[in-house]
């Protein structure tokens, strides 16, 4: 795979030792087990897969080209690059301006921009029109567009489902920057539906077996699907595409549900003929991730921090797995704690919240590590090496790592 050129800042000789030393005991990523560091009276479970993906370093890569090929221009991102606070405020700090926040709230009006502008499209990509507004400005966007790929090849598929008249679902969180984007081209192709969960997957499949009017339809799906979908024609044929960042066991359950509904109002034998069964259109990474999550969760374990943006959705998807099994606190970075109190994201509030006494009482503690996609190397690091710091009688860290060069 590709490698790209991203700050030395962004990296750490500590987590890249780790996955250096996983990477070649294990080159085919067939053993998603966790690396486990033992410092005595701490011990670190690590996840086998997390930090930075192949789209993120990309974006990265060309984010810091165009500041360095630009210097005597103005420079803007359409919206956040990826959802990493620390990313974000690092490229602001060199005079990357926002044209818009990630509920696509305008910071800087269109009108103020000109020609002679430099705008980056994020790695979720960017809605069509809202490309063809800055074209007609004279912007060239092809230079700097961090789209990641794996975003782009769900659009493709958007474009093949089309093509076998079918109506697209998308398993995504409508408000999202990359679903809008992907949103924008299947509608372009076909109708199109967004749905969240298997909660408003059942909702669909009774207006699929017209259980409800169409109405109802328009009320229970209104600014998540094509204009004048008719219930009663357009729900015949169908295919699922997914946001790259979603729950991957979740987005096949949606899928396997929808097949059962289309054979309870066609029959088995009609199936094909009504249902297009599209291979997953998750990210390598994302699946990566989630995989080695599940792994994690066969381990024993007093505790569980995962770090990353808050409007991450791929570490929400994480700490959702985590959740399942351990006491898990979502932080932003090292600054979120102390030895004593914790501030940490409850992704079901969607609020930040407070917790004093976190740290179990009892010797050994167990801790499971991972972060998200967008989340830097280094990160991670410093929460290790803070989290360490409030033992006593520990292993060196460098002579631990040692053992894995």
């Amino acid at each position: 795979m590709k490698s790209f050129d991203i700050p030395e800042f962004y990296k750490s000789d500590i987590i890249n030792t780790i996955k250096q030393f996983r990477k070649i005991k294990d080159p085919l990523k067939k053993d998603f087990t966790p690396t486990v560091l033992d410092f005595g009276s701490v011990q670190f479970l690590i996840a086998r897969h997390f930090g930075f993906c192949y789209g993120v370093e990309n974006a990265i890569e060309i984010a810091f080209k165009a500041i360095n090929e630009n210097p005597n221009k103005r420079i803007f991102l359409l919206s956040e690059m990826i959802h990493n606070p620390a990313v974000n405020a690092d490229l602001m700090q060199r005079g990357v301006q926002f044209l818009q926040d990630t509920n696509g709230n305008a910071l800087i009006p269109f009108n103020t921009l000109t020609s002679q502008d430099i705008v980056l499209i994020p790695a979720f990509g960017a809605p069509l029109q809202t490309i063809e507004a800055l074209e007609k400005k004279g912007i060239v966007l092809k230079t700097y567009d961090t789209t990641c790929p794996f975003v782009v090849r769900v659009w493709k598929k958007a474009e093949q489902l089309a093509k076998l008249n079918c109506t697209i679902i998308i398993h995504g969180k409508k408000n999202h920057e990359e679903t809008k984007s992907t949103f924008s081209r299947s509608d372009k192709y076909s109708k199109t539906i967004i749905i969240k969960d298997m909660e408003e997957a059942k909702q669909l499949a009774q207006f699929m077996l017209q259980n409800q009017n169409q109405h109802e339809f328009d009320w229970q799906f209104k600014n998540a699907c094509s204009e004048k979908l008719d219930i009663t024609t357009d729900l015949n044929n169908i295919g699922v595409i997914n946001q790259t960042t979603m729950l991957a066991t979740e987005t096949q359950a949606i899928s396997d549900y929808f097949k059962q509904i289309i054979v309870q109002k066609f029959g088995p034998e009609q199936i094909q003929n009504h249902f297009a069964d599209t291979r997953d259109t998750l990210c390598y990474a994302t699946n990566e991730n989630q995989n080695a999550t599940y792994s994690l969760l066969q381990s024993e374990a007093d505790m569980a921090i995962v770090v990353g943006g808050y409007n991450s959705s791929n570490t929400q998807h994480l700490v959702e797995l985590c959740e399942t099994k351990f006491k898990t606190y979502f932080v932003s970075s090292s600054n979120n704690f102390d030895n004593n109190t914790i501030c940490h994201f409850d992704i079901h509030s969607q609020q930040e919240k407070k917790t004093d006494g976190y740290l179990p009482s009892k010797l050994p503690i167990k801790i499971v590590l991972t972060c998200g996609a967008s989340c830097p190397d280094y990160q991670l690091e410093l929460v290790m090496r803070k989290l360490l710091s409030f033992f006593s009688n520990t292993k060196s860290i460098n002579d631990l790592i040692n053992t894995f060069k």
